[in-house]
């Protein structure tokens, strides 16, 4: 358990990557309260050095002995790091809030995004688990929803950026956008594709396209990261049998998550009723009138710390149904943000 100071010392796992830089953003701008800041990454990050509060802090290689008088790791540096180092915080003494897929399923650990399930991280045996980025975003309307009329069925479909899946891919759209860029349309029309040498992180080229895969299949035809929305959002919402089906695709937009969602309820809440719940709910903004083309965009909702909701609308195909659109920025309410609120959690 994290005793009470006034002052922490903290460290940032994967400090050099995409959502680290978030953390160390959301850390000054949250004013949280910090001793000593410890930024950790990999022995390529070696060297480095960051801005925090105006000062230059040197980035130091991760290894077990890292964590020594550290209170709270914020960690994102892939599920295999989690898994080998953050064991070793735990015996620390640190508490742990990792971003990673690693523990989000073990019964022992708390999945938890603070507006939904604030209550579960009191039950941490050191670790606790920062949800995915696509499911973030979800439970928090649908947890304002559910608590007017329980939610019977959820349909998906998730339009997810690029930084979600890390900086060099945020690269490679650029590298290949750039390359597009130089070649009026036109002329490009049935020949369109980069050369081969600038795909490598993607299976296909990212420019100027969808791919409908995030992570990789598995025996039942869904990816990893359709199954973790249905695993996930069970879990925090403390729903286990929630019908829940997702489809995942990746879109040439390098901040912010967008999600198609449908809900089928067991009573029915009008659309003027939805928008009501969900304007009263914490961490949600709604955005919505049609006659003004108000809606939320990732454009938009880039660098902001709400949940956007607007197209909301009643699905006439079902006795009981909504449908609506759903945008946040993932590496802030997605990933570092919720992260954050988590270690705010655990101070008070």
């Amino acid at each position: 358990m994290l005793k009470k100071k006034e002052r922490y010392n903290v460290a940032v796992m994967g400090a050099t990557g995409a959502v680290g830089s978030v953390f160390l953003s959301i850390l000054e701008e949250r004013d949280f309260p910090i001793n000593e800041i410890r930024l950790l990454a990999s022995d390529r990050s070696a060297g480095k050095k960051l801005n925090f509060r105006g000062r230059q802090y040197p980035v130091t290689v991760l290894d077990k002995d890292s964590f020594k008088g550290i209170d709270i790791v914020l960690a994102s540096a892939g599920a295999s790091r989690s898994i080998e180092f953050l064991p070793h915080a735990v015996r620390s003494g640190a508490v742990c809030v990792d971003n990673s897929s690693a523990f989000r399923m073990e019964p022992t650990v708390p999945l938890v995004v603070p507006e939904v399930n604030p209550e579960a991280a009191k039950a941490h045996q050191g670790i606790i688990a920062n949800p995915n980025c696509s499911t973030i975003q979800m439970v928090l309307p649908l947890m304002a929803l559910n608590r007017h009329s329980r939610l019977k069925r959820i349909v998906v479909s998730t339009f997810q950026s690029v930084s979600g899946a890390g900086q060099q891919n945020i690269l490679e759209l650029e590298t290949q956008a750039g390359e597009l860029s130089k070649t009026e349309w036109s002329s490009r029309i049935g020949s369109h594709n980069v050369k081969p040498d600038m795909v490598s992180k993607f299976a296909y080229q990212m420019a100027f396209n969808l791919i409908p895969q995030i992570d990789v299949f598995l025996e039942n035809n869904y990816t990893k990261e359709e199954m973790k929305m249905v695993y996930e959002t069970r879990k925090i919402m403390g729903i286990p049998d929630l019908r829940l089906t997702a489809t995942c695709v990746r879109v040439p937009v390098y901040f912010a998550h967008s999600e198609c969602v449908n809900i089928e309820m067991e009573k029915k809440i009008t659309r003027e009723e939805a928008i009501e719940i969900l304007r009263a709910f914490p961490g949600i903004t709604v955005m919505d009138d049609p006659l003004k083309k108000e809606y939320p965009m990732p454009l938009m909702v880039e660098g902001k710390d709400n949940v956007f909701v607007g197209r909301i609308r009643e699905d006439d195909s079902i006795a009981n149904g909504l449908n609506m659109w759903v945008v946040a920025d993932n590496l802030r309410k997605g990933a570092a943000l919720n992260a954050v609120q988590i270690a705010e959690l655990l101070i008070r």
